[in-house]
């Protein structure tokens, strides 16, 4: 039995990555704040033949984020693959540029991803070690390669995000785990800055599984148009 668990899943690319490591054969894990949300994923997948199961957690809350892992590890025997990508940055954060941002701008954004992603981490691995192997995949908007003055204060957290999954990989390089970091380099389903490549869900989840499959050696893949 093999798994997967995807912290920050919603109905975009959450569930993209689901349907294809569900279609696999790997259990889906789906973590996120919003019970009803992810019992709406879980039907879904559900239908389509995909056993998955709901283990609601605020990813700024890490007891409760390591204890909804560990709650699925115990349902799905093991977690051998954790994606992480918590969504709603941007509605819960004032966004700042550089020059206006000051220590507290930056502090929530780092405890919502680089501390989020530091904690499901330390859940899951070490099982993969005691296994053998693994993989972690961590997901962040192209900001954190290639920021950008409106949003300065998510785009640092981003790359300390970013910097941490690749210094991650070359930790864990030759122990059978994969970490590596996936940057989105579009908008996903619809375009929120006129001009900006959108690409659906469904083109990007394909690199998921290929970082998990046939490019276990790349640290980082930046999906664009």
């Amino acid at each position: 039995m093999t798994s997967i668990a995807i912290v920050g899943a919603g109905p975009q690319l959450g569930l993209a990555i689901a349907r294809t490591f569900g279609s696999h054969g790997l259990d889906v894990a789906l973590i996120s704040r919003d019970r009803d949300k992810l019992d709406d994923l879980v039907g879904t997948l559900t239908t389509e033949g995909i056993t998955a199961a709901a283990f609601p957690a605020d990813v700024l809350d890490r007891g409760a984020l390591t204890q909804a892992l560990k709650d699925a590890a115990t349902q799905f025997g093991r977690i051998d693959v954790l994606e992480y990508s918590p969504v709603g940055t941007f509605g819960s954060t004032t966004l700042t540029s550089p020059a206006d941002t000051e220590p507290p701008h930056v502090q929530h954004e780092i405890e919502f991803q680089l501390y989020g992603a530091m904690t499901a981490t330390k859940a899951v691995l070490p099982a993969m070690r005691e296994a053998g192997t693994g993989t972690l995949l961590y997901t962040t908007g192209a900001g954190s390669i290639d920021p950008v003055p409106q949003v300065g204060n998510v785009n640092a957290a981003a790359a300390a995000l970013r910097n941490w999954a690749i210094n991650l990989h070359k930790e864990l390089d030759g122990t059978g785990i994969q970490a590596a970091h996936v940057g989105i380099d579009v908008s996903i389903g619809m375009s929120v800055v006129p001009g900006f490549p959108t690409a659906e869900p469904e083109q990007i989840s394909p690199v998921y599984w290929d970082l998990h499959t046939t490019q276990r050696d790349r640290a980082e893949l930046v999906f664009s148009l």
